[in-house]
């Protein structure tokens, strides 16, 4: 499992292993299925590549097996042992020992490329051998810490699934090199920030698989330490004490992985301090800076809205000011909205609510899948809400998803986020089952009561609203609390029980939408139970605030947000586009998208002209418009930049009201 609460004193719920969970049909299968026969291959491909990414080429390097200078990204080290944490996942699901002898082969040569005294960063090995000046730990930036922290998440994976200890044995290595920078800086008072800090969470997992505390420790000495860092920065979080943070801010990366290792931390020790904090930073992140997409971190650059005129400073990738959330430069990286997905999963260990899987979904349906082409193959590094051509600038990223990304952090990210999607199905707690996402799969659950079955789920959602519960070969029969997610979208449905003798119907409403309905099941061997969540095509405002959306909607239906692009509204502009006050002429149809069969909305909208509309005028006086009706199409967001490449796409639009 990609994390493992089964022992922590503080978890209220406790993730299935992986190996108890299977896939059988349907949406998540078909996303995990691309994953593993698409992504993987490539992602290792590009690794392995020296004229691409060269980063296999650094740990060879290092390990002198052949000549050359490092290459590539200071951060490639930990972005391929993200790709391992998928590979792992795939070889493990799938049976597939060539690749698991090949996982032995990097493991190996990592091991070689490590250095006596536990250091493994490529850029600095290869500079200290090359005498080209490359110090240690000397500037944040050349992300040593980050690729410390990925390689310990990595191998506390690959030993839970494997058993091996190949790849544990080196990051416990590395942690120790760790362990002695740490207390030589806190004896010189000379402590730095680690950007981006994966070694919480990884340092927390290498206790969690090996049970030794000094792991735990070292955690807590470095998430303490950061109230040493002289000269913090709002852009790194560390420039007032951990325990006073009330404010998400700066690097959305770094915030996010920072509070899910504060939450993996908490889960150990019950610091409540710290849980005040991880529910406040929660709570001001929910209540003003995520996009209805989920994607988070809006602004590409910008100056701390917490600073002032004598204390300004820099920050970027960021969270800005509440409700700042521009569309057509939002930034969203892939790696903060992946980061939103690992600390809420940890704030719902904590605190088993419907909120944190409401994120979830929302994250990984839309913004996340949107980060990838729907064949596996092509990558967002920032996630924007409205693509248009003409800038007037040049972008910092690609306006089309790319195969390779020079800060190529992102698709292996992805790629193991994606891999892992059976870890947020089902969680348990005691004689509790708690639903996450909903998926068709087979899931084997014993419970603190006896019971010992399999728990097979038959859905078509995210399309189709109805998910169908019950338990298989029943080893042991026993009491169980199923608590299912009712998502906080939902405005009617019902729950059905079908037992031996009876049948009971429960209506859903608004009322019980972002809430866990709990459900005891006396008998699993001959219960049923049916989930059916109402799926209504409806229009969602933003906050007033939002500037760039006030006046406007977004298509949605159940957990997906829809948008337009271009060849939707053929003959049409999408900035002249309004959609119509009622919705009755909106219709599902199932259309292919790069051989995907994907649900649309096909339905009549608005077009606006107006006759002396001077395009190019910063301001204008206000024209009569005259409005034609014409058929339009929207697709799920996570399918847009799938088809012909033109280069506008939109989410919010005005409604027209007529006359």
């Amino acid at each position: 499992m990609l994390t493992d609460t089964g022992k922590s004193k503080y978890a209220r719920a406790v993730p299935l292993p992986a190996k108890d969970i299977t896939f059988t049909e349907g949406f998540w299968k078909d996303v995990r299925d691309v994953v593993f026969s698409n992504t993987v291959p490539q992602l290792e491909h590009m690794f392995s590549a020296k004229e691409i990414s060269h980063v296999l080429e650094n740990f060879r390097i290092c390990a002198k097996e052949v000549q050359g200078d490092f290459d590539g990204t200071v951060f490639g080290d930990g972005d391929f042992y993200k790709w391992m944490e998928s590979a792992v996942y795939k070889a493990v699901t799938c049976k597939d020992e060539e690749l698991l002898r090949r996982l032995d082969e990097y493991i190996d040569l990592i091991g070689r490329a490590q250095q006596e005294d536990g250091y493994i960063s490529t850029k600095q090995i290869i500079g200290e051998m090359n005498n080209k000046g490359a110090g240690r730990m000397g500037d944040i930036n050349d992300f040593e810490v980050y690729n410390f922290g990925h390689l310990m998440t990595s191998a506390a994976l690959h030993y839970r699934l494997t058993g091996k200890k190949n790849f544990v044995n080196i990051a416990l290595k590395a942690a120790d090199y760790l362990d002695k920078m740490y207390s030589d800086a806190e004896e010189k008072g000379e402590v730095q920030t680690a950007v981006c800090p994966s070694h919480y969470m990884g340092l927390i997992e290498l206790y969690r698989a090996t049970e030794d505390k000094r792991y735990l420790e070292l955690a807590k000495k470095a998430v303490r330490l950061r109230d040493s860092v002289k000269n913090g920065m709002d852009d790194n979080q560390d420039r007032i004490p951990l325990k006073k943070h009330r404010k998400i801010i700066g690097h959305a990366v770094r915030a996010n992985y920072l509070y899910a290792g504060v939450a993996d931390l908490y889960l150990e020790e019950g610091d409540e301090e710290y849980l005040e904090v991880l529910k406040s930073v929660w709570n001001d992140l929910l209540s003003h800076k995520i996009y209805v997409t989920g994607g988070c971190g809006a602004l590409y650059n910008g100056a701390s809205p917490y600073g002032n005129f004598f204390n300004h400073q820099l920050i970027h990738q960021a969270y800005g000011y509440d409700y700042q959330l521009p569309n057509i430069t939002a930034y969203n990286e892939t790696c903060a909205n992946i980061g939103l997905v690992m600390w809420a999963y940890r704030m719902f260990l904590i605190e088993p609510k419907a909120e944190y899987f409401d994120v979830i979904e929302r994250v990984m349906l839309n913004t996340n899948l949107a980060s990838i082409s729907l064949d596996g193959l092509k990558y967002f590094y920032e996630n924007m809400l409205e693509r248009t051509k003409n800038l007037g600038f040049e972008p910092v990223w690609p306006l089309h998803r790319t195969n390779y990304i020079t800060s190529y952090c992102c698709p292996p990210n992805l790629a193991r986020n994606l891999a892992q999607s059976s870890e947020y199905i089902f969680a348990i707690s005691g004689n509790k089952i708690y639903t996450g996402l909903y998926a068709a799969v087979r899931a084997h659950i014993v419970l603190a009561g006896g019971l010992d079955a399999v728990l097979t789920t038959k859905t078509g959602y995210p399309y189709d609203g109805n998910i169908i519960f019950s338990f298989e070969d029943v080893r042991k029969n026993g009491e169980a609390e199923l608590n299912l997610r009712i998502p906080g979208w939902l405005k009617s449905g019902k729950i059905i029980i079908s037992r031996k003798e009876n049948r009971d119907i429960m209506e859903l409403s608004a009322k019980d939408a972002g809430s866990y309905y709990s459900l005891i099941i006396e008998d699993p061997a001959s219960t049923v139970v049916e989930l059916a969540f109402d799926l209504p095509i409806r229009y969602t405002v933003g906050h007033d605030r939002i500037e760039e959306c006030r006046a406007r909607v977004c298509v949605e239906r159940g957990p997906l947000v829809y948008c337009m692009e271009k060849e939707d509204v053929k003959g049409a502009e999408l900035k002249d586009i309004y959609l119509p006050e009622n919705k009755d002429s909106y219709e599902m149809k199932v259309e292919q998208i790069l051989s995907r069969d994907i649900p649309v909305i096909w339905g009549k909208v608005y077009k606006a002209k107006a006759e002396n509309n001077d395009k190019n005028a910063l301001y204008r006086e206000l024209e009569k418009q005259e409005f034609s009706e014409i058929s339009a199409r929207f697709i799920p967001y996570f399918a847009w930049d799938n088809r012909e490449a033109d280069e506008e796409m939109r989410l919010w639009f005005p409604v027209y009201f007529g006359a």
